[in-house]
C-alpha cells in the first residue's frame, strides 16, 4: 500500500480526492506489473469512473508530457514508486 512513497506535484482536487487517486494507484500497483502501464491506467480510469462519474482519463509512465484541459478541481500528477500519474476529468466544451 502507500505507506507515505506518493508524491504529489501538482493538484486542483480536494483532499479526499487526492487520498483516493493515490490509494488506487497504489492498488493497481499491487495488481499488475510496474511496466504493465496500460493496465494500472485502466485501473484507476475504471475506478474514477464508478466512484465520480464517467468522463476520467488517466496516464501511467516514467518518461511522457502533454497538454490537455480539464474540469477544475479533477487534475492531479504525482509520482509513486518509479511512476508518474496523471488524473484528471476532461473539461466539457
Amino acid at each position: 500500500m502507500l505507506e507515505g512513497k506518493a508524491l504529489v506535484e501538482d493538484t486542483d482536487m480536494p483532499l479526499k480526492m487526492q487520498i483516493q487517486a493515490m490509494t488506487s494507484a497504489s492498488q493497481a500497483l499491487d495488481l499488475y506489473d510496474v511496466f504493465d502501464c496500460k493496465s494500472i491506467a485502466g485501473h484507476i480510469k475504471k475506478e474514477f469512473d464508478m466512484i465520480y462519474g464517467s468522463g476520467w482519463q488517466c496516464v501511467v509512465g516514467s518518461n511522457f508530457g502533454c497538454f490537455f484541459t480539464h474540469s477544475q478541481g479533477t487534475f492531479i500528477y504525482f509520482a509513486l514508486e518509479t511512476l508518474k500519474f496523471l488524473i484528471f476529468k476532461g473539461a466539457s466544451s
